[in-house]
């Protein structure tokens, strides 16, 4: 996993203080968290922070400004909240209708230390940066037609295919034909072109087929400067604010908080109008900066995780890990997922760094995610940067998954047996014809279950099977994260020419719509976008990052390839078969049979750089892929009990 690294302060926090805190006992509200709320004569506000000597609000006129709201007596609008005798919440209200006004709460602690102004855990609406809360009524930013906003259909999980993409990849480059470039609205521009003519934004993402886009971070998060929006700033956003409010940046005016909640709307009704779930990338395991987040604000030391000698872990790799076993951070992450997937209409959840969260956490979101809708995705990475302060075997980590109810896990056995490892760029595995790869495919085909045709000892990382079904796999070659495939290929087949590398392209992404888990595409794949080699490109330029959209030209073989796989695995369903392993000759070949009540399917993967003869049964078959070509009408037929698959492709008959 590569880490969005940053120079981030440590906290030094006392030791004592700490170790005298049973942090399990702290009270915890019945209800749902709610800071502030407006009527026509009254603004009220509520605030968590149990040992708390003394909280109060500040009314502004502007999310910036040191502009104050003055009271009727002329003096600058504050009032101190009231203590809960019980719940650990401070409520007060002010007789005022304050709507349009931006807020924040200072918090005195325990040891009357007076922390900066806050908007607070669980802000709706911020302004600028994300420095201050905006009294607003949220019904006002819903777009025309939102009440009659419907989720597109899903029938099971495995017929998902997401397509990863960051807002500003998808839509700066020059060549994109869309107006509202690197913004929420650009995936909003139907009629979108390239200069050769073909599909841009939501139009080619309908052509190519997909059922999911998985947004990368847009809460509010505090990498990019908000304003100064006129000179180029990118990062994927894995640097946590405000985790409930969308970020700015991708907004057309990231000073009015109903803007980017009304575009983010607009956005997600736009997707499911072309019949896209929207999956949200969300990053509870860490904060941008722990000294000036806003949880530490409020309850210090509570939503984080410490060493022994006093220091924050840093299961992370970014300076902190937030501890998901405490009772408010686990009715905090639940009570934000389910008002992502309520106000926003939300279908999906991505979870960064998911092993670091504990079992308990991710269950229990999932059976509250039931009650909305039990079609939504949550998956997420079963791993962590480094060692999580909690014990391995309370931890959502991949080993773990079995213990996940509805929830995935990415597959990095497959991924790294098609391209090679991820600690090394120019290690190559199967893809480029090197052996001893091949069981660690089989895995990933089988969705990482157990089999008794797929030899587990041979299988990199996993020794065993940690998946309940296969859709508790996330099948991928290439995410945002460490070389995209193009760049890998390049950089593992220094020598390929462009043929090759295509041929490369089409064969990793045959074994992932093939396999029975679920499928996933990093934007730009279909296209052969490339990074220019770069490995972490978290805050590289655009033109580093931007999808060439003139390449969707270029190689539109590749791209017919792969949407043709997409519509292929939708309209045959082959990978619902009962799935058995082929045995083959030789090495770099993997060859397996999905029976179904009403067809046989059959895939066989050659890395190897000469062509070579499968066996199967004897039957009338009908090639399906061939050649590197897709045709789900036939593209020939043949009998026998033997067919030839070319070097470095991939072949699908139906018998």
């Amino acid at each position: 996993m590569i880490r969005r690294f940053m120079a981030v302060a440590l906290l030094a926090t006392n030791l004592s203080l700490i170790r005298a805190h049973d942090y399990q006992s702290w009270p915890v509200p019945v209800g749902p968290i709610c800071e502030m709320t407006t009527t026509p004569t009254h603004t009220y506000f509520n605030l968590w922070s149990p040992k708390a000597r003394a909280v109060v609000v500040n009314i502004y006129e502007d999310g910036q400004s040191p502009k104050r709201t003055l009271s009727p007596d002329g003096t600058p609008l504050t009032a101190a909240l009231k203590k809960h005798p019980t719940n650990g919440t401070w409520s007060t209200a002010i007789p005022l209708n304050l709507e349009g006004r931006f807020y924040t709460f200072t918090v005195t602690d325990e040891k009357g230390k007076k922390h900066e102004e806050t908007p607070g855990i669980f802000a709706k609406a911020v302004g600028v940066n994300g420095q201050r809360a905006q009294i607003i009524d949220l019904r006002t930013t819903n777009p025309e037609g939102w009440d009659k906003d419907t989720r597109p259909s899903l029938a099971h999980y495995s017929d998902a295919v997401i397509y990863e993409m960051h807002h500003r990849d998808f839509s700066i480059h020059p060549e994109s034909g869309i107006t509202h470039k690197g913004k929420y609205l650009a995936l909003t521009e139907t009629g979108t072109t390239n200069p050769q003519g073909d599909k841009t934004g939501i139009d080619h993402l309908r052509e190519l087929g997909v059922t999911h886009v998985h947004l990368l971070p847009s809460y509010d998060y505090g990498s990019v400067d908000e304003t100064r929006l006129d000179q180029p700033q990118y990062n994927w956003g894995y640097d946590p604010v405000n985790y409930n409010a969308p970020e700015g940046s991708y907004s057309t005016d990231p000073y009015d908080p109903a803007v980017r909640i009304k575009e983010f709307k607009q956005m997600v009704m736009a997707l499911h109008k072309a019949g896209i779930r929207v999956v949200m990338d969300v990053v509870y395991n860490h904060v941008f900066d722990l000294a000036s987040s806003n949880f530490e604000k409020t309850a210090p030391g509570y939503f984080f995780r410490w060493n022994q000698d006093g220091t924050p872990a840093n299961g992370s790799g970014c300076g902190n890990e937030t501890a998901s076993e405490r009772p408010m951070m686990r009715k905090y992450m639940v009570e934000s997922v389910l008002y992502w997937a309520r106000e926003y209409h939300i279908d999906g959840f991505r979870f960064d760094l998911m092993g670091i969260h504990d079992i308990e956490t991710m269950n229990a979101i999932r059976e509250a995610v039931n009650a909305i809708d039990p079609t939504i995705l949550i998956y997420g990475e079963g791993w962590a940067a480094s060692t999580p302060r909690l014990e391995a075997d309370q931890l959502a980590m991949k080993a773990n998954t079995s213990q996940l109810q509805g929830i995935a896990a990415f597959g990095d056995e497959m991924r790294d047996g098609l391209r090679g490892g991820w600690d090394d760029d120019k290690k190559g595995a199967f893809l480029i014809g090197l052996p001893g790869h091949e069981e660690s495919i089989k895995f990933g085909i089988a969705g990482a279950t157990p089999r008794k045709d797929v030899d587990i000892k041979k299988v990199n990382y996993s020794k065993a099977p940690w998946a309940n079904s296969p859709e508790q796999m996330i099948s991928y070659v290439s995410c945002h994260d460490d070389m995209c495939l193009a760049d890998r290929i390049k950089a593992t087949a220094p020598k390929a020419d462009k043929a090759e590398r295509i041929r490369l392209q089409k064969l990793a992404y045959t074994a992932v719509m093939t396999s029975q888990g679920i499928p996933f595409v990093w934007c730009g794949d279909e296209v052969m976008r490339d990074r220019k080699g770069v490995h972490n490109c978290y805050k590289s330029p655009d033109d580093i990052n931007a999808i060439p959209w003139g390449q969707k030209a270029e190689y539109r073989d590749v791209f017919d390839y792969i949407s043709g796989l997409i519509h292929l695995r939708q309209s045959t369903r082959l990978h619902e078969g009962t799935l058995t392993f082929l045995p083959v000759k030789g090495k770099c070949v993997v060859a397996y049979q999905f029976t179904r009540s009403d067809a046989t399917y059959i895939v066989v993967l050659n890395s190897n750089r000469k062509t070579i003869t499968q066996a199967i049964p004897e039957g009338q078959w009908i090639a399906l892929c061939r050649d590197g070509v897709i045709n789900p009408e036939g593209i020939g037929t043949f009998k026998g009990k033997t067919v030839k698959v070319p070097a470095q492709s991939a072949i699908i008959i139906k018998k």
